[in-house]
């Protein structure tokens, strides 16, 4: 069954390994079919992959073997939810240590230039809880973070 909505990524020839490598990543993620070109095209030749129907996380993604044309960048990003800080460094290493790049605040791209933001859900709440100094002090010090430091988060809330 064709998902009503789905996200389309476009990769420059390797949407089948960055699905792989996001399956072997995050739970519930999977890749589905995978379709070849029937004719040359742009980027490709007949029988190229062409598309990969994927899951991220339960979301129904495509990665389009485009070519170089276009290129990813911040203003799309997949914001992952973590329990803790080994969730937390699982996730942020396993994106940065195949070939990814940090970023700051959470943020880090994996080798295809997809962002992601490996969010601990206790920055979430220590960011938007009703005590808004505990709030300014928890985001003051994910100011100064790239991977996020569940701890030091914590420890900024309680002041």
């Amino acid at each position: 069954m064709i998902p009503k909505n789905t996200i389309c990524l476009w990769y420059e020839g390797n949407a089948l390994e960055a699905a792989q490598f996001y399956a072997k990543t995050f739970p519930d993620t999977s890749v589905g079919a995978v379709h070849r070109a029937p004719g040359d095209y742009p980027a490709g030749k007949e029988d190229d992959v062409l598309t990969v129907d994927f899951t991220v996380m339960g979301i129904p993604c495509i990665g389009l073997n485009g070519g170089p044309v276009f290129k990813h960048n911040e203003a799309f990003s997949f914001q992952v939810s973590t329990e803790n800080q080994a969730e937390t460094d699982r996730l942020w290493d396993a994106i940065v240590g195949n070939g990814g790049q940090e970023s700051v605040c959470g943020w880090c791209k994996d080798k295809w230039g997809i962002s992601w933001q490996i969010t601990p859900r206790v920055l979430v709440e220590a960011t938007t809880g009703t005590d808004r100094a505990a709030a300014k002090r928890a985001f003051d010090a994910m100011m100064k973070m790239k991977k996020i430091d569940v701890a030091t988060i914590e420890a900024a809330r309680r002041g």
